[in-house]
């Protein structure tokens, strides 16, 4: 169906509620103003005499691209405004940095990607809690419940290069960190923000603390809600969210060197997806944390840090309440009403402590987690008045020990060993096709357990010759599968042939734990007005966890295969000051990856990308602009993919050009503004879901377009 039509179905929902206009064209003109006056204004205001008053102070900025400063680490700040519009979710906001990509269904709560792989090969993190969604597709995927804004710092760690933060982390370890306030003095600081934009976006964001030396309450509250989008042909796209948090921090500190913080939160938001047969009706999150730290112990004895935390994410998906049933739906039971709920309770905890010797400091600990998945569903809101049912169980524990040795001036050799032990449950009594067809589940109440290593070794080297560093790394992990690899497959492979039921249900049984070994190196240069990095990875994955799809019985069916693959690519970086005030910078990222099972390439790879930009800084203001390129993707797998999404065609390459300015009014007050997709380009990404049917998508190949021309403008106060 041509675009044109799906709008026309979308736009004859029965809920008249949902007929969502377009930005109204004054609210668009004022946008495009005040960008103007952001763009003209400060080159009239900045005279000779402004320069002298601000040099101090460095210009007010929007991210668009996040470098490598470090060997295989990037760290960065989720507060500062980026571009494309400032992200809603975790997923979102990494997407500035090269080689991560998404996998998107709406407009909100995208699944992170890196370097082509997804799920639980990426370990993300929030104060070092981890908080696991229950969706079985990942509707509610772990970065769907951050907002990136709440958090002062975010550090990635690319590859299996550390053991400090859990197991199974062998495509990166991403953090969502908040750090600790520190008043001297009874005081108090306010942040807060406010953004509006096309389609009706709106965000507000709130961030107080108030304290002294002895201690800190911190307070933290924000919201995001948008309407659906037109994409770059102007058809309507369904994306609308609305969504929000809440947490309370209290600090203790009875002395310079204790912190003990306890911290609580919760939220709650709804969103639907163009590309899924439900949308996400409440995607509930309750979150409790304690932390203690002691520094300064003795001599060698830096610090003991402890944490215990408990992470609930209560969600519910349906058909009826930001859509109508499709009455043509491939399973039955969609053709009317229907709701699901899941939940999913993690508790874990982690102990480590740092020792500190002339050119040696040693990290080591145990940590432990364990966490239970239940799930209810029914025609309408009869869900609500059913049983929960228990359907998985997993435990996990850990000990690690990582090492830093400056062996000479300019060497330091970097190693980590852990072992875990982890375990799953199948407290599944029956498994049931989309159809309703049932039997008696041959694992249920059956355990499985297995012991795995992980470790690494990274040899770093600041060069005599020229300012740089180089590194090389390797690293072995070895991750056992997760809820959505054991549980979620309708079927998967054995001896071929399919029961009477259509499905064979021996995921839980049969999927082994995935091994990767990956060789890391890079460089990081920097000297007078060029900054340049590289990194770069070799590896090889056995046992490699695939989904694969095929037709069933009026519905696609999907199996767990484990086979083997090699993987490599690299990211790339640099900047070039061509004056004090005007900066232009590149990166590239590439992924490549082959099934050596099949000889195949792997399915879900993101296909090259750069991102070339230019900017102009002065005093109190600066501008920029970002060209995004991406390449055509002719590389792939039919029918293959993860949980979320599958190859089904091969993707053109497209290019986007923004631009951005930001203007700091006073010590306290700072706004900024852009345009996203400034020639309204019609496009769609590699990694994507074909649109669903229910919104008149009617070609399972048709893949849902992103946004159109975007305006947006931020304002940000702090005091």
């Amino acid at each position: 169906m041509h675009n044109h039509s799906i709008q026309g179905v979308v736009a004859s929902r029965r809920h008249k509620g949902f007929r969502l206009k377009p930005l109204p064209q004054g609210l668009a003109l004022a946008h495009a103003t005040f960008l103007g006056l952001l763009m003209c204004t400060p080159l009239q205001a900045s005279a000779a005499t402004q320069k002298d008053k601000d040099a101090a102070q460095l210009a007010p900025m929007v991210i668009t691209g996040v470098a490598q400063e470090s060997p295989i680490k990037v760290v960065t700040d989720p507060r500062i405004p980026r571009q494309p519009v400032p992200a809603s979710d975790g997923a979102d906001y990494l997407k500035t940095i090269p080689g991560f990509s998404a996998l998107r269904s709406g407009g909100v709560n995208s699944d992170p990607v890196f370097r082509g792989m997804f799920g639980s090969r990426l370990k993300l993190l929030t104060n070092g809690g981890e908080m696991l969604g229950a969706c079985p597709s990942r509707m509610d995927s772990p970065s769907s419940y951050i907002s990136p804004e709440t958090y002062d710092k975010l550090t990635v760690i690319k590859g299996p290069q550390t053991v400090l933060w859990g197991p199974g982390a062998s495509a990166a370890t991403i953090l969502f960190e908040r750090e600790p306030e520190n008043f001297e003095e009874p005081d108090y600081r306010l942040n807060g923000s406010v953004l509006v934009g096309s389609n009706r976006r709106f965000d507000r964001s709130i961030d107080g603390a108030v304290g002294s030396r002895d201690g800190y309450a911190r307070v933290i509250a924000n919201g995001s809600k948008a309407h659906d989008y037109n994409d770059g042909n102007g058809d309507r796209v369904p994306s609308r969210w609305n969504k929000w948090n809440t947490d309370v921090i209290l600090g203790w500190t009875p002395t310079d060197d204790t912190l003990l913080e306890l911290t609580a939160g919760t939220g709650d938001g709804e969103s639907r997806y163009a590309g899924r047969g439900m949308d996400g009706t409440q995607f509930e999150r309750e979150s409790l944390g304690l932390r203690f730290k002691q520094t300064n112990l003795s001599e060698t004895w830096k610090a003991l840090e402890a944490q215990v935390y408990y992470n609930y994410a209560d969600h519910v998906m349906d058909n009826y309440t930001l859509r109508s049933p499709d009455p043509s739906a491939a399973m039955i039971p969609m053709r009317s009403a229907m709701a699901s709920a899941v939940e999913r309770r993690t508790l874990g905890t982690r102990v480590s402590g740092t020792w500190q010797w002339d050119a040696v400091e040693v990290i080591a600990g145990v940590d432990a987690q364990k966490n239970e998945h239940r799930a209810r569903k029914g025609p309408g809101n009869s869900y609500k008045h059913m049983a929960w049912a228990k359907d998985a169980e997993f435990e996990q524990y850990g000990v690690f020990s990582e090492v830093s040795w400056n062996m000479a001036d300019g060497e330091r050799l970097i190693s980590g060993v852990r072992l875990d032990r982890s375990s799953a449950t199948d407290r599944r009594a029956k498994l049931c096709t989309g159809m309703g067809a049932c039997l008696a589940n041959p694992t249920a109440n059956k355990e499985r357990s297995k012991t795995l290593p992980s470790g690494f070794v990274r040899y770093e080297h600041d060069l005599q010759a020229i300012p740089a560093t180089t590194y090389i790394g390797l690293g072995h992990t070895q991750r056992f599968p997760d809820y959505w690899e054991l549980f979620s497959a309708t079927s998967t492979p054995i001896g071929g042939g399919m029961n009477p039921t259509g499905f064979q249900p021996t995921a839980f049984a049969s999927t082994d734990p995935e091994k990767t070994t990956q060789v890391d190196f890079g460089i990081q240069y920097s000297e007078g007005p060029i900054e340049a990095w590289a990194s770069g990875y070799v590896g090889e994955v056995r046992d490699y966890i695939m989904f694969s799809y095929r037709p069933g019985a009026m519905m696609l069916m999907s199996q767990v295969d484990n086979i083997k693959a090699r993987i490599m690519g690299g990211e790339f970086g640099a900047a070039y000051h061509f004056s004090p005030n005007i900066k232009g910078d590149v990166s590239l990222a590439y992924a490549y990856a082959k099934n050596s099972t099949d000889g195949r390439a792997m399915p879900q790879i993101p296909p090259l990308e750069a991102r070339f930009g230019l900017s102009y800084e002065q005093g109190d203001w600066s501008t920029a602009g970002l060209w995004r390129v991406a390449a055509a993707q002719n590389r792939i797998d039919e029918g293959r993919g993860n949980v979320v999404g599958k190859d089904f065609g091969s993707s053109s390459g497209f290019g986007v050009f923004s631009i951005n300015s930001a203007y700091r009014l006073s010590q306290s007050w700072k706004v900024s503004a852009g345009v996203d997709n400034l020639f309204d380009k019609n496009y769609s990404e590699h990694l994507n879901l074909a649109g669903n049917a229910g919104f008149g998508y009617t070609d399972n190949t048709t893949r849902v377009n992103e946004v159109g021309r975007t305006w947006w403008t931020r304002v940000d106060m702090s005091f």
